[in-house]
């Protein structure tokens, strides 16, 4: 029996968290960085409003920020239907290059970006609503994404045995809510330890939460505590995302992945990736994959107050590239993969950007 919306919790469902508001033309979303705490949505209703949701954390993880710079472009195309074609078609692509260089590790949303100017394309061409064609893809998509990460989260629970103690970076995304429903359906009792995740506190806020509506029990940690939690023999698996996938196996992730791979790896404890709908087909190797640099001042704040003294200095890489040697397995839609295997994972990989 598949999982419902509320046995998921909130953030399984894509709609749930973003949506195209079609009679007042505004794209709504979600403001993750007062979730829990608060359930407050944030009213798009300019490009640039949708950028700087993006681009400030109110949305967050690879494929719901694709999906809003996708309603984005649909937003674009509503603004821009009274003018010639051309006109419109050159407006969208300048539009989607904008909301491209946001967020450049994520791969998802440009595929999507891409795939939604071809058929705003194909639209005009046709005599067509660009507006209209946007919408519909990238609303396919989400629901698409949403079956891709119930199928994801439940190849996963497969993995899991009765009694899993599970140390998470970051939030896992929808995949992860679906893991944990499935595994407990399945009778098997879990734990959660969550690293908080500085510095937005996905960990602490989004993951956390979501164990506790599902009913699993779960503990937060700082970051720099889940070796010592390993060395306890308090976790028994390692899971979280990926915001890329290289066709060599190896993956981007929250900064801090990579160091809690490490410890995994000393002490012998299984590393799954929720790799949603696998690799990119643009991707050969980690090194391939761009690290987005963000404002190191993020860094000295948590919770809205300052943490050091003015003057200091800061580095905030969002992301890091753990490599494959350090991967037990790579779960997708698909079902359990090594990561030597995410080569084969497109028949005819190379340019086969249809993959996604």
């Amino acid at each position: 029996m598949p999982a419902s919306n509320a046995q998921a919790g909130l953030l399984a469902d894509r709609f749930n968290t973003l949506f195209y508001d079609e009679e007042c033309h505004t794209v709504v979303v979600l403001d993750r960085r007062r979730y829990p705490f608060e359930k407050h949505y944030v009213t798009c209703r300019t490009l640039d409003d949708v950028m700087y949701a993006i681009q400030a954390m109110i949305v967050q993880g690879g494929p719901p920020l694709a999906y809003v710079a996708g309603l984005g472009l649909a937003l674009v195309a509503h603004h821009e239907r009274s003018r010639p074609a051309s006109a419109q078609l050159r407006a969208l692509r300048e539009a989607a290059e904008r909301l491209r260089a946001l967020r450049p590790t994520a791969d998802d949303v440009h595929h999507l970006l891409r795939h939604a100017l071809e058929r705003a394309q194909a639209a005009l061409e046709q005599g067509a609503s660009a507006h209209a064609h946007i919408l519909a893809y990238v609303n396919e998509e989400i629901e698409r994404g949403n079956r891709v990460a119930e199928a994801c989260g439940r190849h996963a629970a497969a993995l899991l045995a009765d009694g899993d103690s599970l140390l998470t970076h970051c939030y896992p995304g929808a995949a992860f809510n679906y893991m944990l429903f499935y595994a407990r359906r399945d009778g098997k009792q879990l734990k959660v330890i969550a690293c908080e995740t500085r510095p937005y506190l996905q960990g602490a806020r989004l993951t956390a939460s979501q164990a506790v509506e599902i009913g699993v029990p779960v503990q937060v940690i700082t970051d720099g505590m889940a070796a010592f939690v390993m060395a306890q023999g308090m976790v028994t698996t390692y899971v979280t995302a990926a915001d890329r996938i290289a066709l060599d196996g190896a993956i981007a992730n929250k900064v801090g992945t990579l160091e809690h791979a490490i410890a995994a790896r000393h002490y012998t404890i299984p590393f799954y990736v929720l790799g949603y709908d696998g690799p990119d087909p643009e991707t050969p190797t980690g090194a391939d994959i761009p690290i987005e640099m963000r404002d190191p001042t993020e860094v000295l704040r948590c919770g809205g107050m300052s943490t050091a003294v003015e003057g200091v200095q800061a580095l905030y890489p969002a992301f890091d590239i753990t490599p494959p040697e350090l991967i037990t397995a790579i779960v997708t839609e698909r079902g359990v993969f090594r990561p030597s295997e995410m080569w084969t994972y497109w028949p005819n990989h190379h340019g086969a950007t249809d993959a996604h």
